[in-house]
C-alpha cells in the first residue's frame, strides 16, 4: 500500500469511526431530555431541519453550487419512508428497550435486499441470504422475549422503523440519483405531525438542552460523516461502522441509566450483529477480490 493509499485508508477510517460514534448517542440524547414523546420528537426534528436548511443555504449561496436536494418524485418518496422511519423509532425508544430497539433496526439492510430483489430484481447473493436468516431468527428470539416483559408493541415500532429504513434506502437506490440530504430534511414530517400533538402542552421536557444537541449537531454531523466515508473506504466497509450504535447505545444506556438488556435481546441481539459483520467482510473480501482480478495482467 503507498502512503498516498494509507493515508486515505486512515482518514475513512477515522472518518467512519467518528461518524458511528456520533450515531450512538442519539438514544442516550432522547432520553437525557426528559420529556414525553411528541415535545422530544418535535424538538429534535425541528432542529435537524434547521441544520439541514443551514448546510443548504451555504451550499448554495456561498459555495455557489446548484443541485436538487430532493431530487423528483422518488426524493419525495424516500423522504416520506425516512420521516415516518424517525417518528417509528423515536416512539419505539418510549416503548422498549434501547438494545431491543437498536439490534431491531439494525436488521434494515436485509430488509433493504429483500425488497430490492421483489421490486428491482436483484437477486440475493448466497451469503445475504444465509445473514438474513440468521437475523429474522435473532429478531424473533427478540420479540418474543419483548412479549414476555410486555415491550412488544414497543419491539413492532423498531421493526417497522426497520422497514421503512429499508423503504427509502430501497427507492434511493431504485431512482440512482444523490439523496444525501433527504433524510435530513424528511425531518419536517416527524416535525410538523409532532408539533401538533404536542401543541396542546408546549415543548415541555426538563433538559431540551440535550435533544437540541442531539437534532441540531450530533445526527446531522452522523450522517454527514457516513455519507462522506465511502468516498476513501469500500462502502461494505463503511456498513460495518454502523454496527458502533448497535453495540454501543446499550452499553452508554447501561452506564447513565442502569438498563439492563435481557437475556433473549443480548442472545438475539449476538446473532444479528455477528450475522450483520460476517456479510459485510464477505462482501468486502469479495470485492477487493474482484478489484485484484481486474488489476492483474492478462496473459
Amino acid at each position: 500500500m503507498t502512503p498516498e493509499a494509507h493515508a486515505t485508508r486512515r482518514n475513512g477510517l477515522l472518518i467512519a469511526t467518528a461518524g458511528g460514534l456520533f450515531l450512538s448517542f442519539d438514544i442516550p440524547l432522547v432520553r437525557l431530555s426528559d420529556g414525553g414523546l411528541w415535545p422530544v420528537l418535535a424538538l429534535r426534528s425541528l432542529s435537524t431541519f434547521a441544520a439541514a436548511l443551514l448546510v443548504m443555504a451555504v451550499i448554495r449561496f456561498i459555495l455557489g453550487r446548484r443541485e436538487a436536494f430532493v431530487p423528483g418524485r422518488a426524493g419525495l418518496l424516500a423522504g416520506l419512508f425516512y420521516g415516518l422511519s424517525t417518528m417509528a423509532f423515536v416512539a419505539a425508544v418510549y416503548h422498549t428497550t434501547t438494545a431491543n430497539v437498536v439490534f431491531i433496526v439494525a436488521f434494515s439492510p436485509m430488509f433493504a435486499a429483500l425488497l430490492s430483489w421483489i421490486f428491482l430484481r436483484e437477486s440475493p447473493s448466497r451469503s445475504t441470504l444465509f445473514a438474513m436468516g440468521a437475523m429474522v431468527v435473532g429478531v424473533v428470539i427478540i420479540v418474543g422475549g419483548g412479549l414476555a416483559a410486555g415491550h412488544v408493541f414497543g419491539d413492532l415500532l423498531a421493526l417497522l422503523a426497520s422497514v421503512l429504513i429499508a423503504a427509502g434506502l430501497t427507492t434511493a437506490r431504485a431512482s440512482g440519483k444523490p439523496m444525501g440530504f433527504v433524510p435530513l430534511l424528511a425531518s419536517a414530517i416527524p416535525a410538523a405531525i409532532s408539533l401538533g400533538f404536542a401543541w396542546p402542552e408546549g415543548l415541555t421536557m426538563q433538559a431540551p438542552a440535550w435533544a437540541l444537541l442531539d437534532g441540531l449537531v450530533l445526527m446531522p454531523l452522523a450522517f454527514w460523516l457516513l455519507a462522506t466515508a465511502p468516498r476513501y473506504l469500500p462502502a461494505a466497509e463503511v456498513g460495518m461502522f454502523y454496527l458502533l450504535e448497535t453495540v454501543l447505545a446499550p452499553i452508554w444506556m447501561w452506564m447513565i441509566f442502569r438498563e439492563v438488556p435481557s437475556t433473549a435481546t443480548l442472545f438475539g441481539g449476538t446473532l444479528i450483529i455477528c450475522a450483520l459483520l460476517a456479510h459485510s467482510l464477505v462482501g468486502l473480501r469479495a470485492r477487493q477480490a474482484g478489484r485484484l482480478s481486474t488489476q492483474s495482467p492478462t496473459p
